[in-house]
């Protein structure tokens, strides 16, 4: 590998006040911060021109907001940052330097629209360097921006046709875009470079993903090696929100998770919650929307949602008031912000891919309402299960599961998300919604 040449830091004037700024650096790197930055402000107001003083300066108030924690002290920063490269004779390896901090500490304040204008002056300053357009791909994704990113790794791997980071993230827009043929050789390719900034999860989960679904046995190889790199709990397993240490097995019993009186009351309302959920089907009211995240294969799955993210939705719970009434007494479900309570209709000639749910901080029971005698379905993990009207079936969605419905009729159950028996109450209270 070539030897990384030092950066260029200093310009002609800087030179001939080079032991000041030495001096100053030597305090910060010692982790005197607050001297380093009195050291830098000084020489800020003794010599404005300087390009390196106010990047010291710059870079001072970054290590102290990180002490204290405090976001207006970044601000300071990245202002700082912002200056240096206003100044006069500044040269380009501080420009990209300064930049690059500056973007990255406003993603970090959340600020993404501010750090895309900062990754856009980098590109425009230098061109030909493919890194910087790299950073702004990830930039327009962060935003959600498919499309600009897109251009935008377009661009390098016109430049670049073997970036591996360009890639990976190519890919990824092609999968998000339904074009999963086209993505494989991008993720896979982008994977195998082992640039940095490929090593990432959500790769290795969009590639297997897209390789089980072109029916291709080598998705298991990719998920191997996502389990290896500690990207997965395991080949079966893979969810990517997850709470280390959490018993994990695909299918539970009622015994097993605790939750022994909510399974009960599911199993003995069964009919009445069957009841409403018919009615509001009949009522064509269409309160049950088509299955958005695209897991079908084919066919017809439709969902009626009552709480998201443990928030009840007060006005479908008027179309089922007794279902509804009958959960409140069960808080590990209406309140699981990492779940939802939903009906759910599946017509014959469907088939949902096999998939995996986001997190391992949920367990999901399904209660049969209308099963017909045969042809449905569901596998998680390697074993399969069917329903039974008026029982109740628990299973982990983090591991990979799939469904088959090949019946004459329709299938209706009722979902239910509760929280994994062993997390805290603490944790329950703070982990953030999914």
């Amino acid at each position: 590998a070539k030897k990384k040449k030092k950066p260029k830091l200093l310009n002609k004037f800087d030179k001939t006040i080079k032991a000041e700024l030495d001096a100053a650096e030597k305090l910060r790197k010692k982790g005197k911060v607050e001297e380093a930055l009195r050291a830098f402000e000084a020489l800020v107001s003794q010599y404005p021109q300087s390009p390196r003083a106010r990047y010291g300066k710059a870079q001072s108030e970054d290590d102290l907001a990180e002490k204290m924690r405090s976001n207006e002290m970044l601000q300071k920063a990245i202002n700082t940052y912002d200056e240096v490269v206003s100044l006069p004779n500044v040269p380009s390896d501080l420009i990209k330097l300064s930049l690059k901090r500056e973007a990255d500490r406003q993603q970090f304040l959340g600020r993404m629209r501010g750090s895309l204008v900062t990754l856009q002056k980098l590109v425009q300053l230098f061109p030909s360097d493919t890194s910087f357009k790299n950073d702004l791909g990830v930039g327009y994704l962060l935003i959600g921006d498919n499309s600009n990113a897109k251009k935008v790794y377009e661009e390098v791997l016109s430049l670049a046709p073997n970036d591996g980071f360009a890639k990976v993230h190519y890919g990824f827009i092609l999968k998000a875009e339904n074009k999963i043929a086209e993505s494989i050789p991008y993720l896979k390719e982008g994977l195998e470079s082992g640039e940095p900034g490929t090593n990432d999860g959500r790769f290795y989960f969009h590639l297997g993903d897209a390789l089980q679904r072109m029916g291709d046995k080598e998705a298991y190889k990719w998920y191997e090696l996502g389990y290896q790199r500690g990207h997965f709990a395991s080949v079966w397993q893979r969810s990517l929100y997850n709470v280390k240490g959490l018993k994990a097995q695909p299918w539970w019993t009622a015994r097993e998770t605790g939750y022994t009186e909510l399974v009960k009351s599911l199993e003995k309302n069964w009919k009445l919650i069957r009841d409403e959920g018919l009615a509001v089907m009949d009522k064509k009211r269409s309160l049950f929307l088509p299955e958005d995240e695209n897991l079908r294969e084919k066919g017809d799955w439709s969902q009626f949602t009552l709480w998201q993210q443990g928030r009840k939705n007060e006005n479908a719970c008027k179309s089922v008031p007794k279902t509804c009434a009958l959960l409140e007494r069960f808080p590990e479900a209406t309140g699981c912000r990492r779940g939802q309570i939903k009906y759910s209709i599946m017509h014959p000639g469907t088939h949902v891919w096999p998939h995996t749910g986001p997190t391992n901080c949920r367990l999901r029971m399904h209660l049969g309402l209308v099963i017909p005698k045969e042809g449905c379905r569901i596998r998680c993990a390697q074993e399969n299960r069917t329903w039974e009207e008026g029982k109740v079936l628990i299973f982990d969605d983090s591991f990979e599961h799939e469904v088959w419905q090949d019946a004459e009729n329709y299938r209706l159950i009722f979902i239910v998300d509760v929280w994994h028996p062993e997390l805290t109450a603490q944790q329950r209270r703070t982990l953030p919604a999914i």
